[in-house]
């Protein structure tokens, strides 16, 4: 088995878990989905641990002994390094997602772009990421390191295998370390290429109806939706076009509005 190789599925002894965990930290820092000190990665144990990476260090750069080992109530089992702050938005997605052993957090900058402007990627544009993740929802901002974080992310955990964190980042999600991380190159690939689309013109959704077949067809490429179903779906082309049937208007523009029509109707009489 060569140094940089990852196999799918996650019955592998603790000891490859701790390789492949330091090699998708390298792979995230090669990337530039993290920096310095950033992100963080967790892989579910058996009896009730949880194998992560620690605060304060590079995860580009760790060694198999550099990880750390706790319970599912954060409790540090063993490890020479503390836990990271982050580690609540793990054991979040761990107690909520029994099918979950998985976690990856990252800063990529495309994706965590669009998360600082306040969006989600949430728009039917791509068939893979329609298939793989059905869409990418904005979860609102809460202080990192902190149980505001797992609250706010809390609702979303049951529905979705991919989240933006507003003013923040990324979290993906898998029943494998493999698919945990796949999932974080389509969030980044994903922004990219609507990123791209926005300058090159106006992006171009697909219908209702095609999304609606690209969702059926995930049992074709051996998808799973998330066990607390597929959440909201994204923004079509007709979505588009039922909000371009309302207008805003100021509370000034809406009294003209009405003081025309009022004479107008007294004109008539």
């Amino acid at each position: 088995m060569t140094r940089d190789l990852l196999t799918p599925g996650h019955a592998k002894s603790e000891e490859r878990h701790r390789h492949e965990l330091c090699i998708v930290g390298r792979w995230m820092y090669e990337r530039g989905y993290i920096v310095a000190a950033e992100g963080n990665l967790s892989v579910r144990l058996d009896n009730g641990r949880i194998l992560t990476t620690p605060t304060c260090m590079n995860k580009g750069m760790l060694a198999v002994k550099d990880l750390v080992v706790t319970d599912f109530d954060g409790r540090q089992l063993s490890g020479s390094h503390r836990v990271s702050s982050e580690l609540g938005m793990h054991l979040l997605f761990y107690r909520m997602r029994p099918d979950l052993n998985a976690i990856c957090h990252a800063h990529p900058s495309t994706a965590t772009g669009f998360a600082v402007a306040g969006r989600g990627l949430d728009r039917a544009l791509l068939p893979e990421v329609i298939v793989g993740l059905g869409q990418i929802p904005l979860v609102q901002y809460a202080t990192p390191g902190t149980p505001d974080l797992s609250a706010v992310i809390e609702p979303f955990a049951p529905h979705y295998d991919a989240l933006l964190l507003a003013n923040h980042g990324a979290v993906t999600c898998g029943p494998d370390l493999l698919t945990a991380f796949f999932r974080m190159e389509t969030i980044e690939h994903c922004a990219k290429i609507t990123l791209a689309a926005e300058m090159a013109g106006d992006p171009m959704l697909l219908s209702n109806r095609e999304v609606a077949r690209l969702m059926a067809a995930r049992g074709r490429y051996s998808v799973s939706p998330p066990p607390g179903g597929g959440g909201g779906l994204p923004v079509t082309s007709d979505s588009c076009e039922i909000a371009e049937e309302y207008v805003t208007l100021t509370r000034g523009e809406l009294d003209v509005l009405i003081e025309e029509a009022v004479r107008k109707d007294r004109a008539q009489k």
